[in-house]
C-alpha cells in the first residue's frame, strides 16, 4: 500500500512535529517552578501576559486531573481555559491537553498538548522547556500568529520574577 500523508489512519507511529518551543534558565530549583504551575494563587500571578489577568484558577495535578483558569482581556472579555493532565511527574514534567475531558472523552475541537519540562541544573537553577504540540501544521501556525513566542515569553518572564519571591 502506498503511503498517503493525508491518511487519518496512519499507523506509522511517528508523531507530528507541529510544535512551538520556549526555553529559559530560571534562577530557582524545579520545585519552585512546579509550585508556580500547580498552586492556583501562584498561577494567577504569572500565567497570562499582562495586561491580561487570571481571575479564577484551580489545579488537580494528577493524570486525569483538570487545570482550569479564566483569562480576562483588558476589554473585560473572559476566556475559560481547561485542560486535563496526561502526565505529572512532580518537580520534573507536566503534560496536559485541551483535547480530552477528565474521563478521557474527546473534548470538542482540540488545539494542543502542552508539555513543560523542569530540568534541575547542578547550580540549583532550572532549565525550563515549554512546548505547545499541535495536531496540525495549520493549528501550529495559527498559534504562532496569535503570538505564541511573545505571549509565552512574557509569561516566562513574569514567572522568573515570581520565582524570586518564593
Amino acid at each position: 500500500m502506498a503511503e498517503d500523508s493525508d491518511n487519518p489512519c496512519d499507523t506509522s507511529g511517528e508523531a507530528h512535529n507541529f510544535e512551538l518551543v520556549l526555553e529559559r534558565i530560571f534562577d530557582a530549583p524545579p520545585e519552585k517552578v512546579y509550585r508556580a504551575w500547580v498552586e492556583p494563587e501562584l498561577m494567577k500571578q504569572w500565567l497570562s501576559p499582562k495586561p491580561w489577568i487570571i481571575t479564577e484558577a484551580s489545579c488537580d495535578p494528577r493524570p486525569g486531573g483538570l487545570t482550569k483558569f479564566m483569562m480576562v482581556a483588558p476589554d473585560g472579555n473572559s476566556f475559560p481555559c481547561t485542560s486535563v493532565f496526561l502526565e505529572v511527574i512532580p518537580n520534573r514534567r507536566l503534560v496536559s491537553t485541551d483535547g480530552l475531558t477528565a474521563d478521557w472523552q474527546p473534548a470538542g475541537d482540540p488545539f494542543m498538548v502542552s508539555r513543560v519540562d523542569m530540568e534541575p541544573l547542578p547550580d540549583g537553577r532550572t532549565k525550563y522547556t515549554a512546548k505547545a504540540q499541535h495536531w496540525t501544521e495549520a493549528a501550529m501556525k495559527q498559534h504562532e500568529q496569535m503570538g505564541f513566542h511573545e505571549g509565552w515569553g512574557q509569561c516566562a518572564d513574569q514567572l522568573a520574577e515570581l520565582l524570586k519571591t518564593l
